[in-house]
């Protein structure tokens, strides 16, 4: 069984629209969608905006249904110098924490300064960064690069940042930016992959670039295209899972 995850309502109406639902289910007041889905059982929630909420639904999935894996999908914002345009597709190899940390008089310092993981276990100790699975993000960029679904979409694996506020100026993106050498940014990702480590499951996340993070400007963007091709590309990568 397969998890899927998004925030809001445009993010999941294609994978709606193509999935044999068996039943919803409410839980902490999150529905909870079992059906198939390109030939898998899946698990679908529409989570709501921002960290809380993302870390609300993902534990609800992981400890109520014990999912193989958590994909984690939707729309998110290119940083100016990451190569990615609007519409493209972008897989995460690492999931920061992006504003968890401290602010100093030298600067923003993150978990590691404070000298406080956010995730200690047996296995691992993480401060803000969470590492996705090498070898599923490698089996899914081979997937859709060769998916010619996606019509002239490029496919992007970098570093994404989660964070409570989205940035709407050019000069806070090119901060981020040169701190985490980020491909894009989100405001749930990080909380998601946060609660798959500590339940010791698999995840994975992909984003469609709606808009480049610069002085905000909605006149750029397209949440229509970007939502519709980032579920393309979650069937796509179904289709081809063991």
């Amino acid at each position: 069984m397969i998890a899927l995850l998004c925030s809001v309502q445009v993010e999941a109406e294609l994978l709606l629209s193509k999935t044999t639902i068996a039943k919803s289910v409410i839980i902490g007041s999150k529905s909870i969608i079992h059906g198939t889905l390109a030939g898998h059982r899946i698990l679908l929630c529409i989570a709501g905006m921002g960290k809380v909420n993302a870390a609300h639904a993902t534990t609800l999935l992981l400890s109520q249904f014990n999912p193989h894996v958590l994909i984690v999908f939707g729309i998110g914002g290119a940083y100016p110098s990451s190569g990615a345009h609007v519409g493209d597709i972008a897989i995460a190899n690492n999931e920061i924490a992006g504003d968890d940390g401290v602010m100093t008089t030298d600067g923003f310092r993150d978990a590691e300064y404070i000298g406080i993981p956010l995730i200690k276990t047996a296995k691992a100790t993480m401060y803000t960064t969470y590492p996705a699975p090498e070898a599923l993000v490698q089996r899914s960029l081979q997937a859709l690069v060769s998916y010619d679904g996606l019509g002239a979409a490029q496919v992007h694996v970098g570093t994404f940042v989660t964070l409570s506020t989205c940035t709407g100026t050019t000069s806070q993106a090119r901060s981020l930016e040169n701190r985490y050498h980020g491909l894009c940014e989100n405001m749930e990702g990080a909380a998601a992959a946060q609660v798959a480590e500590l339940h010791n499951i698999p995840w994975l996340e992909v984003r469609g670039i709606s808009n480049i993070v610069e002085d905000r400007n909605l006149d750029t963007w397209d949440i229509p295209s970007a939502a519709n091709s980032v579920q393309k590309a979650v069937i796509r990568l179904l289709s081809v899972f063991e």
